[in-house]
């Protein structure tokens, strides 16, 4: 199989369609390493990380887009907040992609009230600013055959549980959300990295499929008023 085969990825012609006439002309992208982009390669698909494939698409209907990505790999939610808020907020963005929390949900003390903060601060001061703001539910990656067998219960738990609130937040502060957490590949071993803790370019191509139809999905609303 090839992403060109691949029946979770973006058909041909698809993502123009989706996002034809669409008004974002400055996309940010603030995260940890699944922002940066660390995903591993897959035969059949190109070795494009899913940020940048967004801002790709993004390009394809208006050329002249700007784009910046923050992302950097390791950081934590409190991080991300303290070292790229102020740039993103300076970029001027009106559209962001928020990505963190995993980091944080892969230690056994994890604390969901802490990281629903950074979120909330991180998310509110984009949506104040006047930036469509796109948060994440990920892939649980706890199913990933490099993760040993005694840490998946404990590490799945948390992971759909940063999903989950991260997904209620985003219904609060009225984000475009796209949850990987549930989708129907999410055990299939294709779709991570021998690290067990990223993603596969296979897995890259999906998430940005799907990222575009919500996009796309926010314009056809709009588009419905």
């Amino acid at each position: 199989m090839t992403e060109a085969t691949d029946p979770w990825c973006l058909r041909a012609g698809e993502s123009v369609e989706l996002l034809r006439g669409h008004p974002w002309r400055r996309f940010v992208v603030l995260g940890d390493s699944v922002a940066e982009g660390l995903c591993e390669p897959v035969e059949g698909y190109p070795d494009l990380q899913w940020a940048d494939r967004i801002a790709a698409e993004l390009r394809a209907v208006r050329p002249e887009l700007a784009y910046l990505n923050l992302g950097r790999r390791g950081l934590r939610a409190h991080e991300v907040r303290a070292a790229q808020l102020g740039p993103a907020l300076a970029f001027a963005p009106d559209l962001a992609l928020v990505v963190c929390g995993g980091n944080d949900a892969f230690r056994p003390g994890y604390d969901p009230a802490a990281v629903d903060a950074e979120l909330t601060a991180l998310v509110g001061a984009l949506r104040d600013a006047g930036a469509d703001v796109v948060t994440v539910g990920m892939f649980d990656v706890s199913h990933s055959p490099a993760v040993p067998a005694a840490l998946r219960a404990g590490l799945g738990e948390r992971m759909r549980l940063l999903a989950a609130h991260t997904r209620a937040l985003g219904e609060r502060l009225g984000t475009l959300h796209v949850h990987l957490t549930d989708h129907p590949l999410v055990a299939d071993p294709s779709l991570y990295s021998s690290d067990g803790r990223h993603g596969s370019a296979r897995s890259d191509a999906i998430a940005a499929a799907e990222t575009v139809r919500v996009l796309g999905a926010r314009l056809a609303a709009s588009d419905a008023r």
